[in-house]
């Protein structure tokens, strides 16, 4: 059985995470601090949106958005409710949804992780995994599940006004 790329991607993000928890724990031990929840992250985000990283910030949410965008559009033709809605409101479907926006984004978060941990490693000569555990979702998964959402209601409407003439 040959491994997909997919699960070969979700392995390589885990061994990267690994190897980079080491150094972090050592440093949470020598400052007494978790990076995560002080005052120094805080200071740091202002850097992740400038210089050498800030290509990333406009690309990976740009992606997102047109994975975003296809999925809802194949939601509102399979007549699927809109993404967020399904997963907070239609338990039935919760896992069907979770899974398909797992599987159109995991490839982008795992890249996404990896490369905030490949910046910080630039920019601050050092790596914090929780940091960018948090920051890469953030800036792929909030815009693919509100594309996905907005893209099923639009063609959802239009689909409805098409029916009315």
């Amino acid at each position: 059985m040959k491994p997909r790329r997919e699960t070969l991607v979700t392995a390589f993000t885990i061994l990267v995470i690994a190897v980079a928890l080491v150094p972090a724990l050592l440093d949470t031990i020598e400052t007494g601090r978790v990076y995560l929840f002080s005052r120094e992250f805080l200071d740091d985000l202002p850097a992740r949106f400038t210089g050498r990283g800030r290509l990333r910030f406009l690309l990976q949410p740009t992606i997102a958005i047109i994975l975003g965008v296809r999925g809802g559009v194949a939601d509102a033709r399979a007549g699927n409710p809109p993404y967020l809605f399904g997963l907070l409101f239609h338990g039935g479907r919760r896992a069907e949804l979770a899974r398909s926006g797992w599987a159109a984004i995991r490839n982008l978060l795992a890249a996404g992780i990896i490369l905030d941990l490949v910046f910080q490693l630039a920019l601050y000569r050092s790596v914090h995994p929780g940091a960018a555990l948090v920051v890469g979702p953030i800036f792929i998964g909030g815009p693919y599940a509100l594309s996905r959402a907005l893209s099923n209601r639009v063609v959802g409407w239009s689909g409805r006004k098409e029916e009315k003439r």
